[in-house]
C-alpha cells in the first residue's frame, strides 16, 4: 500500500463509485487529523451531493483548488482498501474499454466492501491450565463435562455455539474454560477431487526443456519483454498443468506471487485441488460460486499476504496480490475470459497488462490456441502426451438424412462402453429438453415477450413442472398444451437439447452399474453441483457425462474410452469469423477427453458438414495445418490478429431512439483506417430495442480513443432520452 497521508498531504481525490457516465472526474475531500490512515487506494464513504455513497481514493494532495473550508470530509474509511496498483489497472481499463474509470473500480474492490461485508467475529472456547488440570482428575467433573473439555484438548479453539450454551457456562464460571470473541475466517469448503499431496512425476524431455524456458523468464525478470510472453501449445494430456504446477513453485521460490486463471468454475475444484496438495494453504480461490462472505475473506488473505497464489477463473485476473511474478493462463482459447459486464474486459489482456505492471512472466496454455497468441506470444511446444500414447482417432459421422440424434455407430460404441464397464462423454452445445415450439396447425412459434428469440422448452421430472425458458433475459411460463391463436393441440416439439439427451439414455442405458450424469448451465445455476457431478462421474466406476461445452474443458479423466461430439457444426452456423475456430477447439478439446491414462480412445463427431474444413483438421488432430489456414484467411480479410473489432450497441424501449443514438456516435467516429458498419439493427433483449455499429481497425488505439470521446458526447444526451449505449473492444 501507498505511506499513509502526512499532515502536509490533507486533501484525498476520490472517484465515486457511481454508474453513470454523466459523472466525471475525481472530487477533492478535507481529510481530518484522526483519518491519516487513508492512502491511494482506501475506499471511503463520503457525502456526494445529497446522498452517501462509496469512492476510492485515486491521488493525495498537500491542496485543493478549491477552498478548503469548502469541502467536505469523509464521514468513514473502510477497512479494505484496493492496493494502489490496482487503482492505475482500473484507470487503464476505463480508457482500453471505453468504460468510466468508477465502473472499474467496482470490479477491483473486495467482495462485499459496498454491502458492508467484514470480518465474522463468533465466541471461541478454548481450555484453560486449570481446564488441563481437571482433565488429570484435579477437580470433579460429570461425564458431559469430561467429553466436552476432552473435545477442546483434541481440537483446541471451538465456535462455542457448537459445545453446547449451558454446559460450557458452567465450565467458563469455574475457569476451566475461557470464551472470548474472536475473528473467524469463512474459508470455501472444496469438493474432494480425490487428489492427495505426493511426489510430482518425472518430466518429460518436452516439458523440461518448455520449463527451463519459463524459468529462465522469471530467473531473468523478462516479464514485461517477448522473451516472458510465452504460449505453451501442448496437446491435450501433454502434461500442461505440471508445467504450471513448477513454475508456480518456482515464482514462489523467488519470493514472488502467482496466479493461475482457468476458464470456467467448474475446473476450479480440480485446479484448486492440485495446487493446494502440491503448495498448502497458501493457496486462495475467487470465483462468483462462493458465498460473498468467503470471497471477501479469500480477498483479504491474498492482499494482506496469508495467501500468495491465486486461483480461479476470469475475475481472478483482479486478485490483490503484490509482487506478482507468474500470471498462468490455461485453456487461453477459451471465450468465457471475455466479461459481459461493463466495462467488458478480456482475463487475458488485462493478465498480460498486470505482467507488465509487475514485471511478470505470462504463460497461456492450450491445446488449441488462439491465433492471436500464436502471433503474439513466444511458443512452447508440448507435441506428446506424457504416457506416450498417440492421440485417439476420430471419425466423422455424417448425419445428413438421419432423423435420429445418434448415428447406428454412436449408438453401437455406447452399448460396447455399457458392456466393457467403461466411461464416455457425449457433448452437445445445447441446453434444455427441445429448441422450440411451434403449432403444426397455424404455424405459431413461442416467443419470448421481452426478447426476439424463440423460448427453449425444459422438462423437469413431473409433467406440472414442464416450462419454456429464455436463455437470455430469463423469463419463464409453463409449457403450453395448445395454441392460444387457433386452440389446436398439435403443439410440436423441434430439436434436441443436453435435458432430452440425458433423458435418452438413460433410458436406453442408464442403471445403477452405468449412472448418466449431466453438467450445462442449469445444472451450474445450483451451488457445487458442477463440482459434485465431476467428482462422482470420475469416482463412478463406469458411467456417461453429457453436456454441453463444460464437458470438453480440461477435464482429466483417465478412464474415458469414448468421445462423442453432436451436431459438430452448430457453431458454424452462426455468422461470426471466429465460427471456424470454435467448431476446431470444441472437437479438439472434446477428443482429448478419451484415452487417457493408458486407456484405448476413441471419437465420433457427428455432423452434417463432414467436408468443413475446420472438422476436417480436427479429426488429424493437425492443429498447425488449422492455424496456418486460419491465420491466412484472417490476414486476407484483416481480422484479429491482423485488426481489431469493437462493437458499439445502443439500446432503448423505443427502436427510433436506438437507432438515433448509434447514427449520432457513427457520425463522431472517423478515425484512420477504421471502417465502420451500421448502424444495424438487432433482436430485441429484455424489453429493449437495439442498434449496433462495428468498428474494424488496423489502428486499434485511434479507435478505442474516438469510440470512447464519441461515447463521453453523445452518451450523457442518450441517457436523458432512456438509451443505454456499451462498448465491446474485442468482442467475442
Amino acid at each position: 500500500m501507498s505511506p499513509p497521508a502526512s499532515t502536509d498531504m490533507a486533501i484525498a481525490r476520490v472517484q465515486p463509485l457511481t454508474r453513470t457516465r454523466a459523472i466525471r472526474g475525481q472530487f477533492d475531500y478535507r481529510l481530518r487529523a484522526d483519518q491519516p490512515e487513508v492512502v491511494v487506494g482506501s475506499v471511503l464513504r463520503v457525502p456526494f451531493g445529497r446522498q452517501r455513497t462509496l469512492g476510492v481514493v485515486v491521488e493525495l494532495a498537500r491542496e485543493s483548488e478549491l477552498d478548503p473550508d469548502m469541502l467536505a470530509e469523509p464521514y468513514a474509511v473502510l477497512p479494505a482498501g484496493v492496493p494502489p496498483d490496482l487503482v492505475e489497472l482500473a484507470r487503464w481499463m476505463a480508457d482500453e474499454y471505453c468504460s468510466t474509470f468508477a465502473r472499474a473500480l467496482g470490479l477491483l474492490l473486495a467482495p462485499g466492501a459496498t454491502d458492508g461485508i467484514g470480518h465474522r467475529k463468533a465466541l471461541v472456547a478454548e481450555l484453560t491450565d486449570q481446564g488441563r488440570d481437571a482433565l488429570r482428575g484435579r477437580d470433579r467433573l460429570n461425564e458431559r463435562q469430561k467429553a466436552l473439555l476432552q473435545a477442546l484438548e483434541r481440537d483446541g479453539p471451538t465456535v462455542a455455539a457448537t459445545l453446547g450454551t449451558p454446559a460450557l457456562r458452567r465450565l467458563q464460571s469455574r475457569g476451566l474454560v475461557d470464551v472470548r470473541p474472536q475473528t473467524q475466517p469463512r474459508r470455501p469448503v472444496g469438493i474432494d477431487v480425490g487428489l492427495r499431496p505426493g511426489p510430482p512425476p518425472a518430466l518429460t524431455d518436452d516439458q523440461r526443456i518448455a520449463l527451463d524456458e519459463v524459468l529462465a523468464a522469471l530467473e531473468d525478470g523478462r516479464g514485461p519483454d517477448e522473451r516472458g510472453r510465452l504460449l505453451l501449445h501442448g496437446v491435450t494430456g501433454s502434461g500442461k498443468t505440471e508445467v504450471y504446477l513448477r513454475a508456480v513453485e518456482a515464482a514462489l521460490a523467488r519470493g514472488r506471487t502467482a496466479i493461475v486463471l482457468v476458464p470456467e468454475i467448474a475446473l476450479t475444484p480440480q485446479a484448486l485441488s492440485r495446487f493446494r496438495a502440491r503448495l498448502g494453504d497458501v493457496v486462495a480461490v475467487l470465483h462468483s460460486g462462493l458465498s460473498q462472505g468467503e470471497r471477501h475473506d479469500e480477498w483479504l488473505r491474498l492482499r494482506d499476504g496469508e495467501a500468495r497464489v491465486c486461483v480461479g477463473p476470469r475475475s481472478a485476473v483482479l486478485a490483490p496480490l503484490p509482487d506478482i511474478g507468474l500470471i498462468v493462463v490455461d485453456e487461453e482459447h477459451d471465450a468465457s475470459y471475455k466479461h459481459e459486464g461493463d466495462p467488458r474486459y478480456d482475463a487475458r489482456t488485462v493478465a498480460l497488462r498486470r505482467a507488465r505492471q509487475h514485471g511478470a512472466v505470462l504463460l497461456a496454455g492450450s491445446a488449441t490456441p488462439r491465433p492471436e497468441s500464436v502471433v503474439s506470444l513466444r511458443r512452447l511446444t508440448l507435441p506428446t502426451r506424457v504416457d506416450g500414447h498417440g492421440l485417439p482417432p476420430v471419425e466423422v459421422l455424417d448425419m445428413r438424412g438421419s432423423h435420429h440424434p445418434l448415428h447406428p455407430t454412436t449408438r453401437m460404441a455406447l452399448a460396447d462402453v455399457r458392456r466393457a464397464g467403461g466411461k464416455a462423454i457425449v457433448l452437445l452445445n445445447r441446453r434444455g429438453w427441445s429448441n422450440f415450439l411451434s403449432c403444426r396447425a397455424c404455424g405459431r412459434v413461442w416467443i419470448c415477450p421481452e426478447c426476439d428469440v424463440a423460448l427453449v422448452l425444459h422438462r423437469a421430472h413431473s409433467a406440472d413442472r414442464t416450462l419454456v425458458a429464455c436463455h437470455h433475459c430469463g423469463h419463464r411460463e409453463r409449457a403450453p398444451d395448445r395454441c392460444p391463436e387457433c386452440a389446436s393441440v398439435a403443439v410440436a416439439r423441434h430439436g434436441a437439447g443436453t435435458e432430452r439427451l440425458e433423458h435418452d439414455l438413460r433410458e436406453a442405458l442408464g442403471d445403477a452399474s452405468f449412472p448418466v450424469f449431466r453438467l450445462d448451465a442449469d445444472a451450474a445455476a445450483i451451488k457445487d453441483r458442477v463440482a459434485t457431478t465431476l467428482a462422482r462421474f470420475e469416482a463412478a466406476p463406469a458411467g456417461v457425462l453429457v453436456g454441453t461445452q463444460m464437458v470438453a474443458k480440461g477435464h482429466d479423466f483417465a478412464d474415458v474410452t469414448l468421445g462423442v461430439v453432436l451436431d459438430a457444426d452448430q457453431t458454424l452456423r452462426f455468422p461470426d469469423f471466429r465460427a471456424e475456430e470454435r467448431t476446431f477447439a470444441l472437437i479438439t478439446q472434446l477428443a482429448g477427453r478419451a484415452g487417457r491414462g493408458g486407456a484405448v480412445g476413441r471419437v465420433l463427431v457427428q455432423t452434417l458438414a463432414p467436408a468443413a474444413r475446420s472438422i476436417e483438421f480436427a479429426s488429424r488432430h493437425d492443429a498447425e495445418g488449422f492455424l496456418a489456414d486460419e491465420l491466412g484467411r484472417r490476414k486476407a480479410l484483416s481480422y484479429p490478429p491482423y485488426g481489431s473489432l469493437i462493437r458499439v450497441v445502443c439500446s432503448a424501449v423505443e427502436p427510433g431512439d436506438a437507432l438515433a443514438a448509434a447514427t449520432a456516435l457513427r457520425d463522431r467516429i472517423d478515425p484512420p483506417g477504421t471502417s465502420v458498419l451500421g448502424p444495424a439493427p438487432l433482436f430485441r433483449l429484455r424489453g429493449r430495442a437495439r442498434s449496433q455499429l462495428v468498428l474494424k481497425s488496423t489502428e486499434r488505439s485511434a479507435s478505442i480513443a474516438a469510440v470512447g470521446a464519441a461515447v463521453e458526447t453523445v452518451g450523457p444526451d442518450a441517457a436523458k432520452r432512456g438509451v443505454s449505449v456499451s462498448v465491446d473492444v474485442d468482442p467475442q
